[in-house]
């Protein structure tokens, strides 16, 4: 195997249970990264922030397996300003399977965690991974994978649809992937597995370890958006399942149609709820059995996917600011007053000034528009008063704010009452967002920061 490593890997003694420091598990982060220029930096910065009272991170570890883009400098740079970042290249590609080998035998910590580079962890991910492991009858931790594909849409229903049923399975029967944890004691899983945590929740549940799936682990993906990368993708996992059902003598919970059977129908609201939604899971259901078709076919035929080819479509992310924007659980409310030059504000004149400040609000509204995203909510609330309700943090709302405000006073020269008059903006903001760990909601913004 032709590796080179680019960091120098501390080894690390772990002294006791919980790595070395009372309360808190150390752990080793492992991302298998094959051409992921678009995803690696922000998933990176989101990992080296998952901190908490019973995680420690002591390392990153980036196995870069033939990458032919700008992932091996993308993450030297970020390397070189973070010590807990280390790379590992591949020369050549071989499979993730061989990647989490090499990751293995670089991890130094207790607990070794594996998420992929096109996933985005949540605030508090690996907090809730990881605290299960206190019990030392845990071997292995799941989360929640959530997509952000648009549910209104056929595949979009389609890829909700799939990890639903997994969130559902999984919590009666443990079906853990794409971010797992699990106890440091395996050297490698078969090179030519094309499932790597089911290879892995087999060695780890036939060491005498138990496997428990964490809902509250929430990590963002994306799932395929058109039919051609969605039969590739499950075909791919399911002739995997039928070999690590020979090779390590295990099944994964999802191999059996009667729990996918009842979930389903659990889930009546979402795939019965209105007669589109009935005929996309018919249609669903077809493509799935279609796929597992082919699967049983490749395995017959002993063709292999450990090496498999990249499904476009869940790569692009739609280039980090937007994608963030559409999966953090934040709104924000922005209030813009326009202020007409010359406007006394007195009750004599008041009348008159607040339908000027009013057309002027009509006006701009259309070109105002344009600077926010289509999801997001304009619209005018009094005279000259307009209000943004956009899915955005705090500093984001910031941007989209200075954003209108310069529009705004952008338009010199505006004609009202057949008067030439200047328009200048105020505004405030409020953040709302549901982020505490007891579930309460938390407001933000200048005027709670001055109160």
């Amino acid at each position: 195997m032709a590796t080179k490593v680019e960091n120098n890997l501390q080894s690390k003694h772990i002294e006791d249970g919980n790595g070395g420091e009372e309360g808190r598990v150390g752990c080793s982060v492992g991302i298998m990264a094959y051409n992921e220029e678009a995803n690696i930096v922000r998933t990176l910065r989101a990992v080296l922030a998952q901190e908490g009272p019973s995680v420690r991170l002591d390392e990153v570890i980036v196995v870069a397996s033939g990458c032919t883009d700008r992932t091996v400098p993308l993450v030297n740079g970020i390397a070189q300003q973070e010590p807990r970042v280390h790379l590992c290249v591949q020369e050549k590609r071989e499979g993730k399977a061989s990647a989490i080998n090499l990751f293995l035998k670089e991890a130094t910590s207790e607990i070794a965690i594996l998420i992929g580079a096109d996933v985005i962890p949540d605030e508090s991910a690996l907090e809730n991974l990881c605290v299960p492991f206190h019990n030392p009858e845990i071997g292995m931790v799941g989360g929640r994978p959530v997509p952000v594909n648009d549910p209104d849409t056929f595949m979009g229903h389609s890829v909700h649809l799939l990890w639903r049923l997994h969130d559902q399975v999984a919590r009666d029967q443990p079906k853990l992937g794409e971010v797992i944890a699990f106890r440091n004691v395996i050297s490698g899983i078969p090179t030519n597995s094309a499932v790597d945590e089911i290879s892995i929740q087999a060695l780890i549940s036939q060491l005498g370890y138990k496997l428990l799936y964490k809902p509250e682990c929430v990590v963002y993906n994306k799932g395929p958006i058109n039919v051609r990368d969605f039969l590739k993708q499950r075909r791919r996992i399911y002739a995997g399942h039928l070999k690590v059902r020979t090779q390590q003598n295990y099944e994964a919970s999802t191999m059996k149609v009667s729990p996918i059977a009842r979930q389903l129908f659990a889930c009546r609201d979402f795939t019965m709820g209105s007669p589109k939604q009935a005929l996309w899971t018919v249609g669903t259901v077809s493509l799935e059995g279609y796929a597992r078709i082919q699967g049983h076919y490749d395995y017959w035929r002993k063709r292999e996917h450990h090496i498999w080819q990249m499904v476009d479509s869940t790569k692009d992310l739609e280039a980090g600011q937007r994608k963030m924007r559409r999966i953090c659980n934040a709104q924000s409310v922005i209030v813009f007053r326009l202020i007409l030059e010359g406007a006394l504000g007195n009750d004599v004149h008041r009348e008159r000034e607040d339908r000027e400040a009013t057309e002027v609000a009509r006006k701009l509204l259309p070109e105002l528009r344009t600077k926010i995203r289509k999801e997001d909510k304009l619209s005018i609330n009094g005279p000259g008063i307009i209000t943004a309700v956009i899915r955005a943090e705090q500093q984001g709302a910031e941007i989209v704010a200075h954003r209108i405000t310069q529009a705004v006073e952008a338009n010199t020269g505006m004609r009202i009452g057949g008067r030439e008059v200047k328009v200048t903006a105020a505004y405030s903001s409020l953040t709302f967002s549901s982020k505490a760990a007891d579930g309460k909601m938390t407001v933000s913004g200048p005027l709670v920061e001055e109160s």
